[in-house]
């Protein structure tokens, strides 16, 4: 329902023409396979302190798809973190997960975050 509204917005409020509007939605369905990712490596490396490598990498790498993507990691973020607020996680930690969000949509090397020692894998 989301993301009809979501598109139903970008193609009449926006003016995005059609074959932006394809592209755009296209770089949005990347951008959330690209934050997934991120999600299922930082759950697979449990790897102390990589958190916010992982927020920096998804958002990076989802923005490097376009707009859309960008778009994309933006909504899933700010969710996560509303989420996180809700359940009565910490307001520090979110705003630091939302820095390294913002750092890695920005288009900085979301290795900046990166730990000592990770696996070369991530």
């Amino acid at each position: 329902m989301k993301l009809s509204i979501g598109i139903v917005f970008c193609f009449l409020i926006l003016g995005v023409d059609s074959q932006r509007w394809w592209s755009f939605v296209k770089e949005a369905g990347q951008g959330t396979r690209d934050m997934w990712r991120a999600y299922s490596d930082m759950k697979e490396a449990n790897y102390k302190n990589s958190d916010k490598y992982f927020h920096a990498r998804g958002n990076y790498d989802a923005a490097q798809r376009g707009p859309g993507g960008a778009w994309a990691a933006k909504v899933i973020s700010d969710a996560r973190e509303g989420i996180q607020r809700l359940t009565g996680h910490g307001a520090e930690d979110s705003r630091a997960d939302q820095f390294a969000n913002e750092w890695g949509r920005s288009g900085k090397d979301p290795n900046h975050f990166r730990p000592a020692g990770l696996p070369s894998k991530y």
